[in-house]
């Protein structure tokens, strides 16, 4: 068995719902848990809480692209069922970074990788997404990262 405190937080929030008898919270906890099944069973290994949150992190952005399908089909009632379960994988992610956090982490991995050129972003970016996942829109950094190499 795993030692992941995430995937005991997440065991625990599943048995708090089948307490409760909320239903709702108890689908979305297991569509998480059947995903983190998937992925022990894909790589027939226990996952730490480091692959945990880029499991999350990847329900989280589908969440997002779906919540904007939804609304532009005018299907409110899917969106907002969405925006529960984005609700409740977001109580699992890790707190997001500041701004100032994020451009701490980009000097120090852009000095780490002695990047001087746009050519050299892909390495900067190798450093970063470990330190960033779940915590930092990896896009938005990446853009941030493209000015200050250009510039």
């Amino acid at each position: 068995m795993s030692d992941s405190a995430l995937k005991n937080r997440v065991t625990n929030a599943v048995k708090e719902a089948m307490r409760s008898g909320d239903r709702r919270r108890l689908g979305t906890l297991r569509l998480i848990t059947a995903a983190i099944k998937q992925h022990e069973v894909d790589q027939r290994t226990d996952l730490g809480d480091d692959e945990l949150v880029a499991i999350l992190s990847k329900m989280v952005k589908q969440r997002h692209e779906s919540i904007a399908q939804y609304r532009a089909a005018n299907r409110s009632d899917l969106a907002e069922q969405e925006e529960f379960e984005l609700g409740v994988l977001q109580e699992f992610m890790p707190q997001p970074l500041t701004a100032d956090e994020i451009d701490r982490l980009l000097d120090q991995a852009i000095t780490e990788a002695g990047a001087e050129s746009i050519r050299d972003m892909g390495k900067v970016m190798g450093l970063l997404k470990p330190r960033l996942q779940g915590r930092a829109d990896l896009g938005k950094v990446s853009a941030r990262l493209k000015e200050r190499l250009n510039g």
